[in-house]
């Protein structure tokens, strides 16, 4: 199993959690990873990307040039990165921010309202959450439980009483792509 993954979306919506996230479970599991953040200029507002590798091999390079999937979270990203997810790959796109359908025939593509099931939920910053969790539900490259326990080691202790609504935003994206 190797994913190759490019998270991407303005700074700020949690795309950079989400890789570290995916790094730190990827190690919780004994797998092989690789987190290379991408940050424009600004602080917040500004572009943010990472690409994320999650293999039972070793990997050669941090560099993510044909993604097996794409989460996207703003419609920059999406004009930028569709063409880097290989054929047959998924993408991943925050429908409550981006108006327009892929352009391919030739990738899986799901449109999952996070924003909109963040604020549901009651927090409006989750919704990287929303979409980890469609992504997890979709490929299985980490175990949900990893996430919760990886959760702990990126946020501290002092974050650990929102894992439960971190918890649940991971369901409600796995809800949302189940179909």
């Amino acid at each position: 199993m190797e994913e190759r993954l490019i998270i991407a979306g303005f700074g700020g919506q949690g795309v950079m959690s989400m890789g570290q996230l995916l790094t730190y479970s990827g190690m919780v599991e004994n797998k092989n990873v690789s987190w290379l953040p991408s940050y424009g200029p600004e602080m917040r507002g500004g572009t943010a990307n990472c690409n994320v590798i999650v293999s039972d091999d070793l990997i050669g390079s941090p560099i993510v040039t044909e993604a097996t999937t794409a989460i996207i979270m703003n419609k920059p990203s999406l004009d930028k990165f569709e063409k880097d997810v290989e054929k047959g790959g998924n993408i991943l796109i925050n429908s409550s921010l981006i108006d327009r359908k892929v352009n391919r025939t030739d990738i899986n593509a799901y449109y999952i309202p996070a924003n909109d099931i963040a604020n549901e939920l009651g927090n409006s910053k989750i919704a990287n959450m929303v979409m980890l969790g469609a992504y997890l539900e979709l490929t299985k490259a980490v175990k949900t439980d990893s996430i919760v326990e990886a959760f702990k080691k990126v946020f501290g202790e002092s974050k650990s009483h929102l894992i439960p609504i971190n918890q649940e935003a991971l369901e409600k994206g796995a809800e949302a792509v189940r179909g």
